[in-house]
């Protein structure tokens, strides 16, 4: 296999086990390709599956999955503390070895394509296989999230502008199929870190506060006359947000780090650590969701090991520690580190 893949799907599904298994399934057994990780999350009520392999493979794995989950998912009975557009939220591709990021744009708008044909729901692109720049964040096409889709696709006036308001793929109006579908957002990006840093409390309170420093985009400032201004936050190429974890009776800072080599996770981790402590809150761990780049945790593990370490295990074995990622689920590298884990599931 000189070509690999990742695709990573997230459905909007992460309390019915069995449904999830029947989604999953639809992408097992697709020779050139496996599922590497299918974690599902009950207050988020969202699921992430990793899949890699061979492109071609990995894309007829994720059409069979979105079909499934289009089939199973109804978003009108739909709940859940994590945004979400529809029943699959967003389902990148990612250039791992021997692609480029112009073929994982290719897979990923004639995916949407066809699903749009194929089961006649609104698909929207994003990412590097955006259509145009306005949608090439996910946060802007999720705008409004479910609950505001029908306003989006009725005849009137809407929050979103012509560049976002529509589908690029399928029907562009509201009715029963995009009611229950809700829209599909397929597209195609580099390696993105998905980590959350576990807070102790309850309410979320200096959780949402530590978002609001820490993301890219910072805190928007409103003067009482109307006027309004960004300050910017602290750390670079970061999506945040303080969540609550009733299941686990805390909360979480969830973030996205778009760029992994200009925000590390243990940067993340240690910046959301000291202001949670300027507020008397204790950081207890972390998570990551879906699998993680061996190159990430060698760079966290240097922080954490004894200076000059180099063996790749120990350097693994200081970030999982120095990171608590086994505070809420035992954390196996060879099913969590990409590479590790292609390797072992495809025979590289």
């Amino acid at each position: 296999m000189d070509s690999i893949v990742e695709c990573v799907p997230n459905i909007s599904e992460g309390r019915d086990i069995a449904k999830i298994e029947r989604i999953v399934d639809a992408a097992r057994n697709i020779v050139g390709c496996a599922v590497l990780g299918v974690e599902p999350d009950k207050d988020y009520n969202r699921t992430v599956i990793t899949i890699a392999g061979e492109p071609q493979s990995v894309q007829q794995a994720a059409q069979e999955l979105i079909l499934k989950a289009i089939e199973e998912i109804d978003m009108t009975t739909h709940s859940g503390e994590h945004p979400r557009l529809g029943a699959v939220d967003v389902c990148p591709f990612v250039p791992l070895e021997g692609v480029t990021m112009d073929e994982c744009v290719e897979l990923a708008r004639s995916l949407a394509e066809r699903v749009a044909s194929s089961a006649q729901v609104p698909v929207f692109v994003y990412g590097e296989a955006a259509f145009n720049k306005e949608k090439a964040l996910l946060s802007t096409i999720r705008k409004g999230e479910y609950e505001g889709l029908e306003e989006r696709l009725s005849k009137g006036a809407s929050s979103h502008p012509d560049s976002t308001r529509y589908p690029d793929f399928g029907p562009n109006e509201w009715n029963s199929n995009a009611a229950r579908s809700g829209g599909i957002t397929i597209g195609a990006r580099g390696i993105l870190v998905a980590y959350n840093v576990n807070v102790m409390e309850k309410d979320a309170h200096v959780s949402k506060k530590i978002g609001s420093l820490v993301r890219s985009s910072g805190r928007l400032i409103k003067h009482q006359d109307g006027r309004k201004m960004r300050i910017p936050g602290m750390l670079t190429m970061v999506q945040g947000m303080g969540v609550t974890l009733e299941a686990h009776s805390m909360s979480q800072v969830s973030m996205n780090l778009r760029d992994v080599n200009k925000c590390p996770m243990h940067v993340a981790f240690e910046t959301c650590k000291s202001i949670a402590s300027d507020h008397g809150v204790e950081v207890i761990g972390s998570e990551l969701v879906g699998l993680v780049p061996l190159q990430a945790m060698l760079v966290a593990g240097q922080w954490y090991a004894n200076e000059g370490e180099s063996d790749e295990f120990r350097l693994v074995d200081a970030a999982i520690e120095g990171l608590g990622l086994r505070q809420i689920d035992d954390f196996v590298p060879e099913q969590r580190i990409i590479e590790w884990a292609v390797k072992k599931a495809v025979g590289q």
